[in-house]
């Protein structure tokens, strides 16, 4: 008997699946002090949580039979995945059963907005009859511009589809055949906020997408426009909306999320044009229901030696357990990050290349370590060999595998990886030399550089005296310190490539001034301790 420990409150459908299972025996213990979980923990095979149980290191070395970790929701900021990693134990959770409750609170605020339904329900219960003050708007024929088409982004385009609004998405891993079949057309990021007259967030909150929405793109927006987040506080730079606002460049927003909750007291909030709800895109009873039994699931197929769907971390060993192929997992994963970073605009193609000793070996894990490479710095999820080829999948973001057995000169084997986007091609290799991943190749432009710093900046510019020192001095005043530097070049004084690892991160206002540089043409930064 496999017995699972209920330590949150969670909702009837969840118990009910795990009480009909003959092998399994789920006991709810709600309110347990950290004292009495450790005493409890030992005998059981899994346990289920919300936010309230911490599930600490202490935890899980004491649960002596714990396999499994099962979070109902989507964060798991409250379970050790390091220390759960270490000791082979699985932490699931259930990313999906909330997608329709908060794709319909999108639409619910969308139209309260256009509308203005809860400030005249308001003025109304006041004894106050005020019909002109709240004339609104229709939807019908209006352009709704989504940024972010996963699955809650997918579902808000079909609701605004039937209401006979236009929609324009920008999500650059999304194919242009998948947004065909959802009616939907892809835009730019820059015009996707120019012509919109609704713009509704649906990505996650990362480090490249922290603040997406801020001064500069609010006053890009198209005059008058209104701004939705059931998403992620921490998306929208809450000071710059407000003046927005206040100054009539944007009419309005509908804001479910915010960077610091309770948001009781965020000047936003109280304003008469922002429609703010209290975290509520999951809290319906169908969403409750549904998280509940998608994480019961995905713990009894763990439980039952199976990998689950939704393993937010790596406790499996990869497929692909030859000599030869393990030492290059970490090199797919790298040249992954690093060429998703480094490419611009839509994807249309991916293509990976493996030459040399590994491409007569099996390379089912490499493909997963690429695509854990290349959706890790834009996922929400935590992305790991288990489940990255099936978040592939609902992104439509296939890879194109060629395999070359041929003798290289240099290297026993190189992974190639090559994006094609509607602004050019990136193609980058790498290889493992020591145990290392060694960057070998940046587009046409062979290098040698080890991919062990955390950051990494990439400067095109023409060869000439004096560039490295620029950069070093501006990383210098802003204390940032430098772990190595390779340039390589085809000609003296030509077009040359420089990469700079970084053992701290380097700020917008910082890589500004390295772009100020004469004679560079770009600077990139690629951050790799995702």
């Amino acid at each position: 008997m496999l017995k699972i420990l209920i330590s949150d409150p969670l909702h009837q459908a969840g118990l009910d699946y795990l009480n009909g299972l003959s092998d399994f025996q789920a006991d709810v213990q709600v309110g347990l002090t950290p004292e009495q979980l450790l005493n409890v923990i030992p005998a059981y095979h899994g346990i289920v949580v919300r936010s309230e149980t911490q599930v600490s290191a202490d935890v899980l070395e004491a649960g002596e039979l714990l396999q499994v970790v099962g979070r109902a929701g989507v964060g798991v900021d409250n379970i050790d995945l390091e220390a759960a990693t270490r000791q082979g134990i699985a932490v699931v959770n259930a990313p999906t059963g909330n997608t329709f409750a908060a794709a319909e609170h999108t639409i619910a605020l969308l139209m309260a907005l256009s509308r203005n339904v809860p400030q005249a329900d308001a003025s109304l219960k006041q004894g106050e009859w005020r019909r002109s003050q709240f004339m609104g708007i229709e939807v019908r024929g209006k352009i709704l511009g989504i940024i972010g088409l996963g699955r809650v982004g997918s579902e808000v385009a079909r609701r605004a589809l039937g209401l006979d609004m236009r929609v324009l998405a920008f999500d650059p891993y999304v194919t242009a055949d998948r947004a065909a079949r959802l009616g939907i057309e892809l835009a730019s990021f820059e015009e996707v906020l120019e012509v919109s007259d609704f713009i509704t967030l649906h990505t996650p909150l990362t480090a490249s997408t922290n603040q997406l929405i801020g001064e500069q793109e609010l006053s890009r927006m198209k005059q008058g426009a209104r701004l939705l987040n059931v998403a992620r506080g921490g998306l929208i730079d809450e000071t710059a909306l407000l003046q927005a606002i206040e100054s009539g460049q944007i009419s309005g927003a509908g804001i479910d999320v915010f960077t610091q909750e309770p948001a009781d007291q965020i000047p936003l909030v109280k304003s008469p044009k922002v429609i703010s709800t209290p975290h509520l895109g999951a809290s319906t009873v169908e969403a409750q229901a549904e998280v509940a039994l998608e994480v019961a699931e995905q713990v009894v197929t763990v439980l039952q030696g199976k990998p689950a769907q939704y393993t937010v971390n790596m406790p499996f060993v990869p497929q692909a357990t030859q000599e030869l192929i393990i030492p290059y997992v970490q090199v797919a994963v790298d040249m992954g990050k690093i060429a998703i970073q480094l490419a611009k605009g839509q994807i249309s193609s991916i293509v990976v290349r493996y030459q040399g000793e590994i491409s007569v070996g099996d390379i089912k894990g490499l493909r997963g370590a690429i695509l854990m490479g290349l959706l890790q710095p834009s996922s929400n999820e935590r992305v790991n060999l288990v489940n990255s080829n099936l978040l592939a999948e609902q992104r439509d973001l296939r890879i194109v595998e060629e395999n070359d057995s041929s003798p290289l000169e240099e290297y026993a084997s190189l992974i190639t990886l090559e994006i094609s986007t509607s602004e050019g091609i990136t193609v980058v290799s790498g290889t493992n030399l020591r145990g290392q991943t060694h960057l070998v190749r940046i587009h046409e432009d062979w290098v040698d550089a080890t991919v062990e710093a955390p950051y990494l900046l990439f400067i095109d510019h023409r060869d000439q005296p004096g560039l490295i020192g620029a950069v070093g001095s501006i990383t210098g005043e802003n204390d940032i310190n430098i772990a190595f530097m390779a340039v390589c070049r085809k000609s003296v004084r030509g077009r040359a490539t420089m990469v700079v690892g970084l053992d701290d991160p380097m700020p917008d206002r910082v890589l500004k001034q390295v772009r100020s540089i004469p004679n560079l043409d770009d600077a990139r930064l690629v951050r790799l301790n995702y």
